[in-house]
């Protein structure tokens, strides 16, 4: 019993480590993006680790069947997507928000495994979604009936996320799992260099999230650019280790202190204090994710 709580006890700390990392991730981004466009943060995101898996596959290479190539783009493309919508959101709306709408991935990802691989929902399941989607609608403040462009980017975040998780519980039967992350890190790396070369082409300012001019780095940037992957890559590690060292449910309920890090990060470079409706809107998306966590 002993050896099970300090077991347990591992696997919260390295998510609590893991959730300081994503916000600290998600301040640097922040930064770069009152200097560069997002989608080439997203570049500079992604291909550090690109580079790094597939240093790993060389070094020890990959054993698997194979055989679903589109699944496999397909979740590669979802990815890069919702990291899209989400790294935009970070530069224009505050980070705590933008985390929260990210964090939305499990209840949609819930919904999707219903839809598309026939698991039970259940009463929990729908009440998980109910509450979930109230939250968000805290969090957007619609305006009538109408959502602004942030919170149907920040919706999509977590649609998005979703979308690409329900294509991985499909994918680890046939691939290894770097060949997975590769996918989704190749298509954030070649994916912002193709839209970057097409943005002379497109001029409209509602599809600034996707098309915008490469802005070279400079002086300070750099050093984000630096942390902003060196965080990223311990966030990352520090999640693998908290789903191994303990029950996902219970992980997957810790990792919701990341949208309680975020406010916090966000708070020193200056966004403002959240308001009571959205904090009314962050407590009901936490309670629906540990509905959905617990569930599992």
């Amino acid at each position: 019993m002993k050896a099970r709580l300090l077991k347990i006890d591992a696997g919260v700390r390295y998510m609590l480590f893991a959730s300081l990392m994503f916000a600290l991730m998600g301040a640097f981004a922040k930064m770069l993006s009152s200097h560069l466009p997002s989608i080439e943060v997203v570049f500079f995101r992604n291909v550090f680790g690109f580079f790094l898996v597939a240093a790993t596959i060389l070094k020890k290479p990959m054993t698997h069947t194979g055989g679903k190539p589109f699944l496999l783009l397909f979740r590669g493309l979802m990815g890069f997507l919702a990291l899209l919508a989400f790294f935009y959101n970070i530069g224009h709306i505050p980070l705590g928000d933008a985390m929260t709408y990210s964090k939305t991935s499990p209840i949609f990802t819930a919904l999707f495994a219903w839809i598309f691989l026939k698991e039970a929902l259940g009463v929990r399941g729908w009440l998980a979604l109910a509450i979930g989607f109230i939250g968000i609608v805290l969090i957007a403040k619609p305006t009538g009936m109408m959502l602004d462009k942030t919170a149907w980017l920040g919706i999509f975040s977590g649609v998005g996320a979703a979308l690409a998780y329900t294509a991985v519980r499909e994918l680890r039967q046939y691939y290894d799992t770097r060949a997975i992350v590769l996918s989704f890190m190749g298509v954030g790396t070649v994916g912002p260099l193709v839209l970057m070369a097409l943005s002379p082409y497109v001029a409209t300012e509602e599809l600034d999230m996707l098309f915008a001019s490469f802005v070279m780095p400079s002086g300070v940037e750099w050093g984000y650019i630096i942390m902003l992957g060196l965080f990223a890559t311990l966030a990352q590690i520090y999640m693998t280790k908290a789903y191994a060292a303990t029950q996902a449910g219970i992980v997957g309920a810790v990792s919701y202190s990341n949208i309680l890090f975020s406010i916090m990060v966000g708070l020193l470079i200056g966004d403002p204090f959240p308001d009571p409706i959205t904090w009314g809107g962050i407590a009901l998306i936490v309670t629906a994710g540990i509905i959905v966590a617990r569930k599992k």
